[in-house]
């Protein structure tokens, strides 16, 4: 009636229906093509190309290629949704995919960046950055080397204290022919005083024969350190004069640990090392040994480690005398190899005698040659303001025993014998009856005991 087909309505009815179905493909492409396209960019190379030779990954893209080809044909639209909806041509993997390690991404190396200048430009370089790492570093390097230094100048200050290269120019010039041993005793002094904290004590054993200069190098020790360091932290010990032969043993050794504990306490309180000096040894009872080497072990409390004992005797004397005559060579001093097989051969006689031994410093003194003897009148005859009559120092020196070997003559008894024979030909010629202060007995206070015959 209105002029209208009767197919017209019909046509119209399947035009809605036309578009969705041509529509619904196109998404699905869309969607499946953005996923493939993540898919390929979050793979490796070595996945990609495995993905790529898939038969149906090459298939899933032949499909979506002819889907944009005939995308007006509803008959393959209808199709490709069909074979979309199966899943033996494409699925998804939804299970989680490892991470990708670190060996499998590329490690870009970093390139220093070329500074390019212009032709017309000066180059310079480019301004370091200041380290205030190095400036600490340095700072510390600085304070170290200075506390070492300040510790360096204290040990010389302390040694200075005691005046040490006084004392051994004195020794070189009062005592002949013992150079090796002044030179040993001066370095272990040294050594010992220059520092007030020691964990034992020291104790130097003076071993030769009579008349060498052992009792004389003992009387200059204690006059160069009752000037040092006062009378009161000397002592001087004589075995004959502190405890004769009628004296009780116990009472002697009560007295001599008296003395030495009463100095030691007091020298720790003035900040003062004392000096022990205890001369003819070789006549202690072996009592009294004893107890004096209880002073010289090491776990004691802290005033009897600083302290310094010389021993003197005539223990060794026959080791000593026969060594040197067994092997008399012109070198002189002897060579030091010859004195450490000197010590070796000493130490075990020594010892044999008292322990005490084993653990002290021993300094051998030697036998004093003709020459030596010599010296011990002029400086005699000078002391006492005589003329040092060449022919009266040689008549004096024929006088004395000598022991000849290999065309060197050493003296039996030292310059021991030099001061009575001084003494007769001083009384020869009507000089005043005197005694000498070089290699005499000497008192507690420095005094001459001796007298002439």
């Amino acid at each position: 009636m209105d002029g209208r087909k009767p197919g017209s309505g019909a046509a119209a009815l399947k035009c809605p229906q036309k578009i969705s179905l041509l529509s619904s493909p196109v998404r699905a492409i869309i969607r499946l093509r953005r996923t493939a396209h993540m898919l390929k960019k979050g793979l490796s190379p070595t996945e990609r190309r495995t993905f790529q030779g898939d038969p149906q990954s090459k298939l899933l893209q032949r499909q979506i290629s002819l889907g944009k080809a005939k995308l007006g044909s509803a008959s393959a639209s209808v199709l490709s949704q069909a074979s979309f909806e199966k899943a033996q041509y494409f699925t998804f993997d939804t299970s989680v995919q490892p991470p990708l390690t670190r060996s499998s991404k590329r490690k870009k190396r970093s390139r220093n960046p070329r500074v390019l200048y212009p032709g017309s430009t000066r180059r310079y370089l480019p301004t370091e950055q200041k380290s205030k790492a190095k400036r600490c570093l340095l700072l510390l390097v600085g304070i170290v080397c200075f506390q070492i230094l300040n510790a360096i100048e204290n040990l010389d200050d302390n040694v200075l204290k005691y005046d040490l290269d006084g004392l051994e120019k004195t020794m070189h010039r009062e005592v002949f022919g013992q150079t090796v041993a002044i030179e040993s005793i001066m370095a272990l002094l040294k050594d010992y005083l220059a520092t007030h904290i020691h964990n034992k004590p020291l104790v130097i054993s003076f071993n030769g024969p009579s008349g060498v200069g052992k009792s004389h190098v003992g009387w200059l020790l204690a006059k160069h350190f009752r000037s040092v360091v006062g009378h009161s932290f000397v002592f001087h010990y004589f075995t004959m004069h502190h405890c004769p032969d009628d004296a009780s043993s116990l009472a002697c050794q009560l007295d001599l640990s008296e003395k030495i504990s009463d100095m030691v306490t007091q020298a720790e309180i003035e900040e003062k090392i004392p000096l022990f000096i205890l001369d003819e040894v070789e006549l202690m009872s072996p009592a009294l040994l004893e107890t004096l080497s209880r002073f010289f072990l090491t776990n004691q409390t802290n005033e009897f480690l600083n302290a310094v004992y010389i021993l003197i005797s005539k223990v060794g004397d026959k080791e000593i005398v026969n060594f040197l005559l067994q092997n008399v060579s012109t070198d002189l001093p002897p060579p030091p190899s010859k004195m450490e097989e000197l010590l070796s051969s000493l130490r075990p006689a020594l010892s044999h005698v008292h322990p005490l031994w084993g653990f002290v410093e021993i300094v051998p003194f030697v036998l004093l040659e003709k020459s030596h003897v010599q010296s011990c009148f002029y400086e005699e005859m000078m002391s006492e303001g005589i003329y040092p009559d060449p022919s009266h120092i040689e008549s004096l020196a024929s006088q004395l025993r000598y022991y000849v070997k290999g065309g060197r003559q050493f003296a039996a008894m030292g310059c021991k014998q030099s001061t009575p024979s001084l003494c007769v030909l001083l009384n020869a010629a009507s000089y005043p009856l005197t005694c000498f202060p070089k290699y005499a007995e000497y008192s507690e206070t420095g005094e001459e005991r001796g007298k002439c015959p």
